[in-house]
């Protein structure tokens, strides 16, 4: 069956289809632009904590979404009924927005036709739930067995299947499908002074059967037991300004956070970002690519179309420093007079699209990764990251590593806990003088927070070599 088959099924028992985009058609008269965004979302989440099950929930969730677009202001709709006398109270609900555009003309940028990224089966459907709770206890067993000094496993095991569509304003009609899975694992040691804690995850858009098998799942756990194994032995991080090499794949969070948010087209419009009026700029060092890009398959950021219906592409925001293009969704595509990049996303049909991220990397230079360590006399080697906060306006943040170690003499020495990354997302980028060829998206696990939505995402990057940052630790 195709993705529009599907949906048609889903949506149109109780509302007739040619009604529904009649009606859509018929509201959105004299606005700039709009959608009915319909959506059908099946949901689980199994946890072990304690060598217990602790949670498991099943939620099914449908609805819609109304959006009536006039120059910078929306109204939107919603309802969990899939009526036509919802529709009809969600029409009457958006009506008010047409008085602030009278001289509307209806928005229609240029679509090509989508490509397919996903199948059709449900993830949920294809794994007992036994085997699901077998699944958590085997890790528990596995990993206490595999050394004493383990005193708590937590694992949760997640599943999502998702299915919309899309009907714009002058009756044009996109559908997707949207599987996604997760694993994650979690670590706490103790020996006889302290106790740390190790967590690794995997997931994407495909079926349980691809982080369930028994090789998968135990490389998962046996990652998550080595860096809390390694956090166990580590030391106090250094103090001030130093080289920093990053690792690959999962430390492209703070460029996501960093500089990624500072590329979405809301913040260029209003003028907020560092980025913003800086287009044919100069923005980073040179050797510096960053791409957006939301159709790579299976990849957890990756959409066949973005919720406004745009299909997903590859855009290229800075090539060799230069910026070239910011992500935009179609509001701020119409407003900048340019072309949306389908960068429109929401939670779920009971929030309105925003312009955010989907899969946002740094492509490869030409070093060698043990070049980038060798250079280095005294400095840190991030491996990977908690998170952090960033101030979009400014660019600056504060990352914090999830698992890092002192550089002494061009070798990697002793592990360091919580070593803390301080600046600026233009100032990091115009330091990067060493870029590797060993550019990768992480493992799968990320989500990114914006306007209180949450969506997942990708991110990713090459090792690369921080000339100089500050680092906060402790002095001495």
């Amino acid at each position: 069956m195709t993705a529009r088959t599907i949906t048609d099924g889903l949506f149109f028992n109780r509302m007739d289809k040619d009604f529904t985009k009649k009606t859509v058609m018929d509201a959105l008269k004299g606005c700039d632009d709009g959608e009915l965004f319909l959506e059908h979302r099946l949901s689980e989440r199994l946890s072990l904590d304690d060598g217990r099950i602790k949670t498991a929930g099943f939620d099914a969730t449908a609805g819609f979404g109304l959006r009536a677009v006039c120059d910078d202001t929306y109204a939107y709709a919603i309802s969990n009924e899939l009526t036509p006398a919802a529709l009809r109270q969600a029409v009457q609900s958006v009506q008010p927005i047409k008085t602030a555009g009278s001289n509307a003309k209806l928005f229609l940028p240029r679509l090509t036709e989508p490509t397919p990224l996903y199948t059709e089966a449900n993830p949920l459907n294809l794994m007992k739930f036994c085997d699901k709770v077998a699944l958590m206890n085997d890790i528990d067993t596995y990993l206490r067995r595999k050394d004493s000094r383990v005193i708590q496993v937590s694992a949760l095991l997640s599943g999502e299947w998702q299915a919309v569509k899309i009907i714009q304003a002058d009756g044009r009609e996109t559908d997707d499908i949207r599987p996604l899975v997760n694993l994650m694992i979690s670590v706490v040691v103790k020996n006889e002074t302290r106790m740390e804690s190790g967590f690794y995850g995997l997931g994407g858009r495909y079926l349980y059967e691809r982080i369930v098998s028994e090789d998968v799942w135990k490389a998962a756990a046996d990652e998550a037991l080595r860096t809390a194994l390694t956090n166990l032995e580590s030391v106090p991080a250094p103090l001030g300004e130093m080289p920093v090499v990053l690792s690959s794949g999962w430390c492209g969070v703070l460029l996501h956070e960093a500089v990624g948010h500072g590329l979405e087209g809301d913040f260029n419009r209003k003028g907020s970002s560092v980025f913003s009026a800086k287009t044919g700029q100069q923005v980073t060092a040179k050797g510096i690519t960053i791409v957006d890009d939301g159709t790579l398959p299976e990849r957890r950021g990756s959409l066949s179309v973005d919720d406004e219906g745009t299909p997903s592409q590859r855009t290229v925001l800075i090539e060799d420093g230069i910026l070239k293009n910011y992500m935009l969704d179609r509001m701020n595509a119409r407003l900048m007079n340019k072309e949306p990049t389908g960068n429109g996303r929401r939670e779920s049909f009971s929030c309105a699209p925003q312009v955010r991220m989907t899969n946002t990397f740094m492509t490869q230079g030409d070093k060698d990764p043990e070049e980038l360590i060798a250079s280095v006399k005294k400095g840190v080697f991030a491996k990977s990251f908690h998170g952090g906060q960033v101030d979009i306006t400014s660019g600056k943040f504060v990352f914090t590593s999830a698992e890092a170690y002192l550089i002494e003499n061009g070798k990697i020495t002793a592990p360091v806990k919580d070593a803390t990354l301080i600046g600026s997302g233009i100032e990091v980028m115009n330091n990067i003088d060493m870029i590797a060829k060993d550019a990768c998206l992480d493992q799968g696990i990320g989500s990114c927070g914006k306007g209180g939505q949450t969506v997942p995402v990708g991110v990713g990057q090459p090792s690369v070599r921080i000339k100089a940052i500050t680092v906060g630790g402790q002095a001495g």
